[in-house]
């Protein structure tokens, strides 16, 4: 029994049970709700195994017995208590076995209560500190949700009551782990920055921890060698590891810092280093201007006014938050959200309508998009009424010279690269961000298109086959030229 209880804890101590007993064998509480139960050789439904245990659990809790058993005219019901401790917390073994009883079985139970104590205390201990890792856990990701989405002073709220104190002005770095590693990795980002960086599991990715640093912090933290930042010391610590970091930001842009660093990160992945800081680029809402303002707060306006028919009916800011996920992780926001597919494009379907764009377009993503990020950004000064009129649409948003210097900026590069490349990413665009139509028209295999768009994003440090994907920036840039001509 102890040789089990060290290989194989409760779940094989039970097993074993059950086969001696021949029936049924588990674990309940008081008041008779079965907390772990194995069904051996059993001649009768499960169910009912349970349910006699399940009533002789009350019986023995009710007359306070140091043993109890229940016989029936089939089976008999045998009930020992574990250990009384706070661990236990008035467990009881219970054993269901057909008559005649196999000899010894009460003799086996005995024997089998204290190592099967031990193993459920240590494994409730266990299971306690899942449980608070799991709420911590999810508590960081509540804050980080937070701070994507703008609510700056509830972030700061909920992370009173968790450590480190959120920083001001930040990096965001993005980190990529193999799979299972990411607990030690955390682990490892947390002995490298002294504790003052705020780490986040990526609700997203199962392979990422998103890491909010004090901007001071990756310009000094020091690894074993002394002097390297933090993203390049933790890709140095753990061989399989690649980093991606943004810009330094105040922390409210800490949205646009994730997509920067989401951003270097695809670029990281072939550097010998393994770790990449994201090149400066002007945000595209910086430049849109008062007039870029004015349209999007009217593009977005019946979003905005939107106010539901029922009380458990989505507002406009949990619309809005939705819109922006999905923009930005496409179909995993519902992991990001903790939403239903089916709620996800109920939701999508009804922005869609309020707006009057086609939502499944790139052009109509990239300009919901575009007005998300002008309204995320307070610094734009905003004069006039918020009213659509056929002179202040996008393309004339498009053709302001801030906004062409910024597009020529950003299609630059591509000229390094020759005439396929920009054919390439057009073409891409135009068939909606798809391989297969994308390939199709371009007369190549998709692994070939695939390959191609892998290879402009090392060229244009963006990533774009992962969500977040520069391709709503692209499609804004390219409109730009082409209005212009």
């Amino acid at each position: 029994m102890y040789r089990l209880a060290r290989t194989g804890g409760s779940p094989e101590l039970l097993r074993r049970l059950a086969q001696r007993a021949e029936g049924w064998a588990g674990i309940l509480d008081g008041g008779g709700t079965v907390l772990q139960s194995v069904a051996g050789n059993v001649r009768w439904p499960g169910h009912e195994a349970a349910g006699l245990a399940a009533r002789a659990a009350r019986e023995l809790t009710a007359r306070s017995a140091g043993s109890y058993a229940l016989d029936t005219e089939e089976c008999s019901a045998l009930l020992l208590p574990l250990d009384r401790t706070p661990e236990t917390d008035g467990a009881v073994l219970a054993l269901v076995a057909p008559k005649p009883l196999p000899g010894g079985l009460t003799t086996l139970m005995a024997d089998a209560v204290m190592p099967l104590a031990l193993s459920w205390a240590s494994e409730s201990v266990e299971r306690k500190r899942r449980r608070v890792d799991l709420a911590e856990s999810r508590g960081r990701e509540a804050v980080l949700h937070l701070l994507m989405t703008g609510q700056l002073s509830i972030a700061h709220q909920v992370a009173g009551a968790l450590r480190p104190k959120l920083p001001d002005p930040v990096r965001v770095c993005v980190v990529e782990c193999s799979g299972g590693q990411r607990d030690e990795v955390a682990r490892i980002c947390t002995d490298v920055s002294g504790g003052r960086t705020w780490i986040v599991r990526c609700p997203v990715y199962a392979r990422h921890l998103i890491l909010i640093v004090p901007a001071d912090e990756e310009t000094e933290a020091e690894g074993p060698e002394g002097g390297r930042t933090l993203g390049a010391a933790v890709a140095g610590l753990v061989d399989d590891c690649v980093v991606g970091v943004s810009e330094e930001v105040r922390l409210p842009d800490t949205a646009t810092a994730y997509q920067q660093a989401f951003h270097a990160l695809a670029v990281a992945r072939g550097l010998p280093g393994r770790h990449a800081r994201f090149g400066a680029a002007q945000e595209p809402a910086l430049v849109a201007g008062a007039a870029g303002a004015r349209w999007a707060d009217a593009l977005l306006a019946p979003l905005l006014a939107h106010l539901p028919r029922r009380s458990q009916d989505p507002g406009s800011q949990e619309l809005s938050a939705t819109v922006a996920s999905w923009l930005a992780f496409s179909s995993h926001a519902t992991q990001h959200l903790k939403i239903h597919r089916n709620t996800l494009a109920a939701r999508l379907k009804l922005v869609g309508e309020l707006l009057g764009l086609d939502l499944n377009r790139v052009p109509d993503q990239a300009a919901v998009d575009l007005a998300l990020r002008i309204r995320a950004t307070p610094a734009l000064r905003r004069s006039g009424p918020a009213v659509s009129t056929p002179s202040e649409d996008l393309d004339t948003v498009l053709r302001a010279p801030e906004v062409q210097d910024w597009a020529v900026q950003q299609l630059r590069i591509l000229a390094q690269a020759g005439p396929m490349a920009e054919e390439t990413l057009r073409t891409w665009l135009r068939c909606e961000a798809q391989l297969s139509p994308t390939a199709a028209e371009l007369g190549i295999s998709v692994p070939g298109a695939r390959k191609r768009l892998t290879r402009l994003e090392a060229l244009l440090c963006r990533s774009l086959l992962q969500t977040p994907s520069a391709r709503y920036d692209l499609w804004l840039a390219f409109r730009a030229v082409d209005v212009a001509a």
